[in-house]
């Protein structure tokens, strides 16, 4: 969405309850003139928000298109073994880790 915060000053329910006062030739023109520079100042924002909305996702598609056309999902990873690699390997190199931290002490307590 677009950064900038947009402000409005009426919704479409104030505006079809809107009702004027009425003086002795009819609507009081400072009420119908305010109102309408409400509703004029609203549409200003409204429009300027649509083109910054346009603006923006013009900008979006151009990346879209931009960016490469086929993303590959990353192949799902093997966390258990290595393919090629069997229990008895493990086993073995578990050993081997074993002996070379804990050395001879292993020996010495069977």
């Amino acid at each position: 969405m677009a950064s900038e915060q947009f402000e409005y000053n009426l919704t479409g329910k104030e505006i079809l309850e809107k009702e004027f006062k009425t003086g002795l030739r009819g609507y009081n023109p400072e009420d119908v003139d305010e109102f309408l520079d409400k509703v004029i100042n609203d549409y200003s924002t409204f429009s300027q928000e649509i083109e910054a909305l346009q603006q923006e996702n013009l900008r979006l598609r151009s990346e879209l298109e931009d960016a490469p056309k086929a993303v590959v999902a990353p192949s799902f990873q093997q966390t258990t073994q290595p393919a090629g690699t069997t229990n008895f390997d493990i086993l073995k190199r578990l050993s081997n880790l074993e002996k070379h931290v804990f050395g001879n002490k292993l020996d010495d307590n069977q």
